[in-house]
């Protein structure tokens, strides 16, 4: 039997802003070099048209505005025409956390992109392929997975086959 593969973006949150003391955690806004980076991974994802069918992105305000600035950066290729799905267990997930949150998933989503935080998101990347990588804000990590179904989604068998981070970029 022939499986297919499915394909796991990484993404985290770009860099925060720490100016307003008052704010928790989960309500810190992005800096401008956060908003300027997630725009720049958007860019990326447009011009190698790697767009996912789905993106899952914590609801950290941090989180959510960088998916939204992402998807906004989209142009020429059509941009972003999957769905976004905001969910508060992406907040301070571990990769168990996250492994179980997209084996939820139906089939219908061939790519799914993931917007969260570290260290759940390293320790991620870490299980699934064996590699260690540091994930600094806004890096986005690329993983191969041979599976039909999100239901089969392992914490390993994974497959590192791209990695970027906004500092890299032009």
């Amino acid at each position: 039997m022939l499986t297919t593969m499915k394909t796991l973006f990484i993404l985290r949150h770009a860099k925060s802003s720490w100016d307003d003391s008052s704010l928790s955690d989960h309500d810190r806004p992005l800096n401008r070099r956060g908003k300027l980076a997630a725009h720049r991974m958007g860019r990326l994802l447009d011009d190698e048209h790697l767009w996912p069918d789905l993106i899952l992105s914590s609801t950290a305000e941090r989180a959510a505005t960088t998916t939204q600035r992402v998807v906004d950066a989209g142009g020429e290729s059509g941009g972003f025409a999957g769905e976004i799905a905001y969910l508060n267990e992406l907040y301070g997930a571990g990769p168990h956390d996250i492994i179980e949150i997209v084996r939820e998933l139906g089939d219908e989503a061939g790519s799914v992109m993931v917007v969260a935080h570290n260290p759940g998101l390293e320790d991620l990347v870490h299980q699934m392929t064996g590699e260690y990588h540091r994930l600094p804000t806004a890096a986005l990590v690329r993983i191969l997975v041979p599976i039909d179904h999100w239901r089969d989604l392992e914490a390993d068998g994974g497959t590192l086959v791209g990695i970027w981070q906004p500092k890299e970029l032009d």
